[in-house]
């Protein structure tokens, strides 16, 4: 039998017209919860029928979340799992908020940042900008923190692709985009997401010791030992902050009346043209939907986005539904390999696709 130790949060709106009524609507410093979701536009029969599959595979809660409003919920929704990496469009939303008040330049290469390595850059890899790095186009292939060995062995050679020519999802490129972040404003990646979101948006469980830097590595060196002088920069969460983080890309970063990161930031991060695979692309630290392709056996329908993290953690959001998806796995007990789900508790995409494809259903 499979351990369900999962947590899956869902921020839904199923009518258009309630949707556009209540689209202003934003928790306080509780969630509001409502008591049938036949009210909002969604079927508790068919919220069963998701229910009944969530607890056939690695998912042991949801949240649904109409409008600003929770039309469903079950499960460890306010316990703080590792997010994995969807660490990275955190750190995305906090760039555009510097970048926006001229602190950070994306145009700025490594070598106008005096960024180096261990195992040192070649003069190539330097002119590769910040921008650069967003787009996972760096064209670094240098030894980095928190990779599986599996990931590692498919790394492309170092040297073999000039900055911006070609895509390659790596740590390399997000750890050091963390330290860029933290030379240019000074501050801490957790506690400038503290002040400049966390509290905007009235996180219930979220501070500062919540983040920790992470060497460790298996791209390299044995597990536990740092192969390059950039760490990983990760964060433990709940579902229900993730709600909150998620409803704010939905709204355009806009939070009760306050624009928390900038519009046209939220607008330029998650849309793209250019395909990866078979299931979107990926641009600024966020995959971005192509033809409503995001994952297996759904169509998450017009300028749909997400944050992944390693076994099956998602904030999805849907757009054209006034929909966010939050969903959680545990890997609290024991280690995932990030990048790889051999080990830990995990789901695959194609059953996230199933278990959003009968969240969509239930809409009336």
């Amino acid at each position: 039998m499979r351990l369900r130790l999962a947590c899956v949060c869902v921020m839904l709106v199923g009518n258009p017209s309630i949707a556009g009524a209540q689209s202003q609507v934003f928790p306080g410093e509780y969630w509001r919860f409502a008591e049938q979701p036949e009210a909002f536009g969604w079927s508790g029969h068919k919220l069963q029928v998701a229910r009944d599959y969530a607890a056939s595979i690695d998912t042991a809660a949801v949240m649904i979340v109409a409008g600003g409003i929770v039309i469903d919920q079950w499960g460890e929704t306010t316990r703080k799992f590792n997010i994995h990496s969807i660490r990275k469009s955190l750190l995305s939303a906090l760039i555009g908020i510097y970048a926006a008040e001229g602190s950070i330049d994306l145009e700025t290469t490594l070598a106008d940042l005096s960024i180096d390595d261990r195992l040192g850059l070649t003069d190539r890899e330097r002119r590769a900008s910040l921008f650069d790095l967003l787009g996972s186009r760096s064209g670094i292939y240098h030894p980095a923190n928190l990779v599986s060995e599996a990931d590692a062995a498919r790394w492309p050679a170092r040297g073999s692709h000039a900055p911006g020519a070609f895509w390659h999802y790596s740590n390399w490129d997000f750890n050091a985009t963390g330290t860029i972040f933290e030379q240019k404003t000074g501050r801490s990646i957790f506690e400038a997401f503290d002040e400049q979101i966390a509290k905007p948006l009235g996180m219930q469980d979220y501070g500062p010791r919540d983040g920790m830097y992470e060497p460790r590595s298996g791209f390299g060196g044995a597990q536990g030992r740092s192969v390059s002088d950039h760490p990983a920069y990760v964060f433990r969460m709940t579902a229900r902050d993730m709600a909150r983080f998620g409803l704010l890309y939905l709204r355009g970063g806009r939070w009760q009346g306050t624009q928390v990161v900038p519009a046209e930031w939220v607008k330029r991060t998650t849309r793209t043209t250019r395909a990866i695979g078979d299931f979107g692309g990926y641009e600024f630290f966020w995959w971005i939907a192509i033809d409503g392709k995001l994952y297996p056996g759904v169509d998450v329908g017009e300028s749909a986005y997400a944050a992944h993290g390693a076994g099956g953690h998602y904030i999805t959001v849907l757009p054209a539904y006034d929909l966010v998806v939050v969903h959680r796995v545990n890997t609290n007990d024991r280690t995932l390999p990030v990048g790889g789900t051999d080990a830990g508790t995990s789901i695959a995409r194609e059953e996230f696709g199933r278990l959003l494809a009968l969240i969509l259903e239930a809409r009336l």
